[in-house]
This record gives structure tokens, sequence and C-alpha cells, in this order.
């Protein structure tokens, strides 16, 4: 059943049809919400009251649109709404010259190490920006469709994507040698 039906169902009443809404886009919501959060209870908390702010908004979706950037737009303004309130939390820093202390080198250690490095950086993007690339490289959303998810001009989309990126290589240069020998 196409998403469209569903939410015509889910507005009837049919709360199964909303649920299966929940169901196809909730990784994606819950990535969206930890990409402005990064914080995985916080993620799943703010994606929870976008899908239920969508499920009181229902009646304002348009089904000649599609739903997945509507409903992602929903759980971005969420977890932004929940990541202005929260306080800030205390976070031990991995440096980007953390490296195992074994001859050979500690894989697992360097990916969970360059991860860090890498929500770090992403944190450290405008919020916008963040969103476009999370959405484009990890979601595979089309420049055209979060501009629909972020209310902005697509234009504007592929600068944030652009600007974005930039700003990612230059913070995570460091891992350059790195990631060539992972691959």
């Amino acid at each position: 059943m196409q998403d469209a039906e569903l939410a015509a169902l889910a507005l009837a009443g049919d709360r199964e049809a909303f649920g299966t809404l929940v169901e196809r886009y909730a990784a994606q919501a819950r990535r969206l919400a930890r990409s402005i959060l990064g914080n995985e209870d916080d993620a799943d908390d703010a994606a929870q009251d976008g899908f239920l702010a969508a499920l009181r908004h229902l009646g304002r979706y348009d089904p000649a649109r599609p739903f997945g950037p509507w409903l992602l737009r929903i759980v971005a303004n969420a977890a932004s709404d929940r990541r202005r309130r929260r306080k800030v939390r205390a976070t031990e820093e991995v440096t980007p010259d953390f490296r195992s202390k074994h001859a050979g080198p500690d894989v697992q250690t360097d990916r969970e190490a360059f991860g860090q490095q890498l929500r770090e950086a992403l944190a450290e993007l405008p919020e916008r920006q963040r969103m476009a690339v999370v959405l484009f490289d990890v979601e595979g959303y089309s420049h055209r469709e979060i501009a629909e998810v972020l209310d902005v001009q697509e234009g504007t989309v592929r600068s944030d994507v652009f600007h974005g990126r930039r700003a990612l290589r230059k913070a995570l240069e460091a891992w350059k040698d790195w990631r060539e020998e992972v691959r």
C-alpha cells in the first residue's frame, strides 16, 4: 500500500495504517534525529515526538506530495526543539591522535575513534548543513527532497551539502591516511 493511502486510512482513524508508516520511516527518523542531537536516547524520544506530531497533524499532509520528506521535516523540527531545551552534557573527548598501544593497529578502536570524531565534526556544522549532509549522504535523499524537508530552495541544499562536506573533510583531515588504509 502506498504512503498516501496509508495516511488517508490513518487520518480516518486506522491506527494500524499509521503504524505501518512508522515502521517504514522509523530508522530514517531516528538517524536524522541522532544527527541533530548526537545522542541515541534523545534521538529516539525526538523521533517519537515527531511521529506523534505527524499523527496529530495528519490532516495537513498533502497526499500529492511524498510522505517521507513531510514526516522527516516534522522529526527534524522535534529534534531541533529538543536540542534547544536540553542541558549541555559532559562527554569525554577522543582526540584524533588516539591510537592503540599495540604494535599493530586496533582497527575497531580506530573505527570507534573515527566515528566519535565524525560525530563531533558533524555536531560542529550549522544545523541545516548537518541535516542536509546526513539526508543526502546517509539517507540518500535527493536535493529536491531535502529542500522539501528543510523548507529551503534546492540550490541552498546543494550549497549546504557542499560546504558541510568541505568542513567535514577539513575536520577529519588527520584521519585521511587511516581511511585509505582501511579501504
